[in-house]
């Protein structure tokens, strides 16, 4: 048992020095835009708060609807909204409210939540089993139920903290936007941006997208501009007024780019959006997990580690010796007639 032992342990050594040698942890490359890439502009000085675009989600995508609302339970009434305060497992696309100050440009704002689609998504590289995907044409990112081992990773991964679990569900899934993948594939355009009568959501490639934020950047506030309805280059718009912007496109460079592009009147931290760097986190990550699983040595070793601890456990277990005799104890008379 002891040479058997030690060859086991000398065995877990070698592969545990191979498996755990130092490797540089050395980022890849950043991954570019999809040829086809396609996306939402939501432009928030043009939102209304109307969330026709929520109802529309939750049509198009079957989702039930949901009383959980503060606001139900802060004014007493049931069955008004059908969709939460935040995403959840019932809601992909929401529409949030920040009320401050006097109200004015600085103070009042709607933003919208929902899957950002990015260039170099964080939850495709940290899911184990490629449930999620990112489409090579459309960059769209795709979740598929049959493949999810429900570990969760990706909603550790998303710096949005977009994903959500069905907790509720005896066989669970991750609920996200997929853009409408069906109708985008079939020549439609996402259902949200079907619904929105502002132009506050506005489907098209997303190099076309930026160039259309790009131009109303270099708007001045008070002037008269007209925006695209639903599709970029449909033909449909119509007139507003500039109320000023955020010199910048949120998601243009943001951890590597995003295909949901967002635009502001206020700052967009202030809107609950994070300040990301330039540079996907899963450049760095993808290379320590490939590593770390290549040639599955470093699984194997620790299968082996259990299925050595459980063997020895259970073997100790067989050979329990029996308890030594007391030398001082007398044997009892039978005091029996």
């Amino acid at each position: 048992m002891n040479t058997n032992r030690r060859d086991f342990l000398k065995l877990m050594a070698a592969g545990a020095a191979t498996a755990l040698a130092p490797v540089p942890a050395q980022a890849r490359p950043p991954k570019a835009l999809a040829p086809g890439a396609v996306g939402i502009l939501y432009d928030a000085t043009l939102c209304i708060g109307c969330k026709a675009c929520e109802v529309a989600c939750k049509s198009a995508n079957q989702m039930p609807m949901d009383h959980d609302s503060g606001l139900e339970q802060v004014h007493g009434v049931r069955g008004v909204w059908d969709a939460p305060d935040d995403l959840n497992s019932q809601t992909m696309s929401k529409i949030k409210l920040l009320a401050t100050g006097d109200g004015g440009q600085g103070g009042f704002s709607f933003i919208k939540r929902a899957c950002m689609h990015c260039v170099d998504p964080n939850c495709v590289s940290a899911c184990p089993v490629s449930a999620l995907t990112k489409d090579p044409t459309t960059g769209i990112v795709r979740y598929n139920p049959d493949a999810c081992i429900g570990c969760r990773y990706c909603q550790l991964a998303c710096p949005f903290n977009v994903p959500k679990f069905e907790y509720d569900k005896p066989f669970p899934k991750i609920v996200k936007c997929q853009l409408c993948a069906e109708r985008v594939a079939d020549g439609d355009i996402p259902a949200c941006c079907a619904a929105c009568p502002t132009g506050a959501c506005l489907f098209g490639p997303v190099t076309d997208l930026l160039g259309e934020g790009h131009r109303r950047l270099a708007f001045q506030p008070g002037e008269s501009q007209d925006y695209p309805l639903h599709r970029l280059g449909s033909g449909d718009q119509r007139t507003a007024r500039v109320t000023g912007y955020v010199p910048s496109i949120y998601g243009e460079t943001e951890t590597g780019g995003t295909q949901q592009l967002l635009m502001a009147g206020v700052p967009f931290a202030q809107l609950g959006l994070p300040p990301l760097g330039n540079d996907s986190r899963a450049r760095l990550s993808e290379t320590i997990q490939h590593t770390l699983y290549q040639g599955m040595v470093a699984p194997a070793l620790l299968f082996g580690g259990l299925v050595y601890t459980v063997f020895r456990n259970a073997r100790e277990g067989c050979e329990d010796p029996a308890p030594p005799a007391d030398a001082n104890t007398e044997p009892q008379e039978d005091h029996h007639d």
